[in-house]
């Protein structure tokens, strides 16, 4: 397999269509040493199953297993972190990864637990993982979905689970984009699978799968975003990470010498085109808000609108770490807490901001009257 190869494979037997896909790439030919400390990243953004459109699908991470001592690897590790606001170990319950590490004896790295080394990531400082750096060669599989900030989020996003929760919320104080750019600088992926199954293409977390029932896999973690962007109809600018990342050496942008292989003709459907999320934005001043506070909110005024509320707000409302210590009208989360009117938390669940507006919403209709 080539650097410019993305090979994209269909059907529902998912542990059995990623060990052929893994064949079909001769991935063992790519790990020189069946000594080779193997690193698996999932994304287990939050504990909710996969058929949510959130995490990674863990018979994806069982066909990477069984290809993987099928041909004698046996130092094999599952990484990951959970975003702020929900704890890895949940996740790692909910989302069957408890099983999956019991049934092939592969132990599970909680990266929360994990204590944190500053790293040189092309010319910036980072804090990632202690363990990361235990990793000799890392298989990155990440969920292909949509997210409410940086509008995908795939392969190099994917590498936030590596980093400390202090870290994670730094990254959005810095603006997200250049840090993830930096982060993938520092930590190598040397071989990525896709979960292109049933991801969310509006939200992070979930809540809205589109089936696709895919699994791609290739080597350079720009060119699969490249062309993530590019059938979820944005363009690679849309997305400034992704050319911040070419800049630095992490890969290459350039889709027109790329392979794409669809392995049966059916992997060549559609994805469809998805916007919820811009609208209900323009409701929103944000300012270095972390993932999980804006991701909850989005789907919080996503069921407003559908019970006919949204239009109803009559200010914007306030999220991110750049309220701390500031006033206003309305905000959510713990960094708005000194407005005057405030749900707390950090993060809020969805449930409780969607019931804190419509409570707000009855209240200024009310003094209305």
């Amino acid at each position: 397999m080539n650097k410019n190869e993305i090979y994209i494979k269909t059907g529902t037997q998912y542990k059995e269509m990623t060990k052929a896909l893994l064949t079909q790439c001769n991935l063992a030919a790519q790990i020189s040493d069946t000594d080779m400390q193997i690193g698996i990243k999932p994304n287990l953004v939050s504990p909710s199953e996969a058929s949510w459109g959130a995490t990674t699908h863990p018979e994806i991470v069982a066909g990477i297993i069984e290809y993987l001592q099928e041909n004698r690897y046996r130092k094999i590790a599952i990484l990951e972190g959970s975003w702020v606001g929900d704890k890895t170990t949940e996740a790692y319950e909910v989302c069957g990864y408890r099983e999956l590490s019991e049934r092939y004896q592969v132990p599970f790295w909680d990266m929360q637990k994990d204590k944190g080394i500053e790293r040189d990531c092309g010319g910036v400082k980072l804090n990632i993982c202690e363990r990361v750096a235990n990793v000799d060669f890392l298989i990155n599989v990440p969920v292909l979905k949509g997210h409410c900030q940086t509008k995908i989020t795939c392969a190099l996003k994917n590498m936030k689970g590596l980093i400390p929760n202090t870290e994670k919320r730094r990254f959005h104080a810095m603006g997200l984009h250049n840090p993830i750019a930096h982060l993938n600088a520092g930590i190598h992926q040397d071989f990525v699978v896709v979960d292109n199954i049933c991801g969310d293409l509006d939200f992070e977390d979930g809540g809205n799968p589109v089936v696709m029932n895919r699994v791609w896999a290739g080597m350079d973690p720009v060119l699969i975003d490249s062309y993530v962007c590019q059938i979820m109809h944005y363009t690679t600018k849309d997305v400034p990470y992704i050319e911040l990342a070419e800049q630095l050496g992490v890969g290459s942008t350039d889709l027109e010498n790329a392979h794409i292989v669809f392995c049966e003709e059916t992997a060549r459907k559609e994805l469809p085109k998805s916007r919820k999320v811009v609208e209900l934005q323009d409701a929103v001043e944000e300012v270095e808000s972390c993932s999980a506070c804006y991701g909850y909110l989005i789907p919080a005024l996503e069921m407003l609108k559908n019970d006919g509320l949204f239009e109803k707000l009559d200010t914007k409302i306030c999220i991110g770490q750049g309220y701390r210590g500031k006033t206003g009208k309305l905000g959510v989360g713990a960094c708005t807490c000194k407005f005057e009117h405030n749900v707390n938390g950090c993060p809020p669940t969805e449930n409780q901001i969607y019931d804190f507006l419509k409570q707000y919403i009855s209240d200024m209709e009310s003094a209305k009257k």
